[in-house]
């Protein structure tokens, strides 16, 4: 498999774990800069570097590293790829101070297997070199940023304006070409997902892509409206 996957001109889907299970994303701006959304794993950085030199960039053309938020699927590689590259974190001011220190949002406490997990190690402490902001465009990389908190208390997802490609972050999954919640155990307020959620369906874009789970190019937004109108959990019991 490729190591990054073209969504739109400038645009990539960078698989860190097979069968697009975890998924980060590169923007590459046109004066060769590059923004990385979402770190992986902690074994992603290697599949992160082979992509940047497989669209022809280095580790040295990083100038962001934004994070939807804080959970280890997504900050694990943060503290390698920041080293590697230089460049600290981006990050909602809601979950900066779990990026900070490697620990990991609390988990709902209406779930027992949220309560069973609310010790969850969190990733490696990672510097933060900024925070943003519901509704700011980032420079640099032309993502609009929407926080939709829930998940965890800083959760964003972002509408890369250019090509109108949303990357929903946790808000919802696709496995396996199926729109659910994410396990709504991991949210730190599982409701409050599901409520800011409803603001994905009302943005302009066309390709929907997930953090888990393979994009869907041009009826993404339809997609996406039609997954709110009937939601679908992630495994029952949970």
């Amino acid at each position: 498999m490729a190591a990054a996957l073209p969504l739109a001109p400038g645009l990539w889907r960078v698989p860190t774990v097979p069968w697009d299970l975890i998924n980060s994303f590169l923007v590459r701006a046109e004066d060769g800069s590059v923004t990385l959304v979402d770190t992986g794993l902690k074994t992603a950085p290697a599949r992160v570097v082979a992509a940047l030199a497989e669209i022809g960039s280095a580790p040295s053309d990083v100038t962001t590293i934004v994070l939807t938020h804080a959970h280890p699927d997504h900050a694990g590689g943060a503290a390698d790829l920041s080293r590697r590259t230089g460049r600290g974190i981006t990050v909602h001011p809601d979950d900066a101070e779990y990026v900070r220190t490697g620990s990991s949002p609390s988990r709902d406490s209406s779930f027992r297997l949220g309560r069973l997990m609310m010790r969850t190690p969190g990733a490696d402490p990672a510097p933060v070199a900024r925070t943003m902001s519901d509704g700011e465009l980032l420079d640099g990389s032309a993502l609009r940023v929407h926080h939709t908190p829930g998940h965890t208390p800083g959760h964003c997802s972002f509408v890369h304006e250019p090509t109108g490609t949303l990357i929903t972050g946790d808000a919802i999954w696709n496995m396996r070409s199926r729109r659910t919640w994410p396990v709504l155990a991991f949210c730190t307020n599982a409701a409050l997902t599901e409520q800011t959620a409803t603001t994905l369906g009302e943005l302009d874009y066309t390709t929907a892509a997930f953090t888990h789970g393979p994009e869907i190019q041009g009826t993404g937004r339809e997609a996406i409206r039609e997954f709110l109108a009937h939601p679908r959990s992630f495994g029952p019991g949970l």
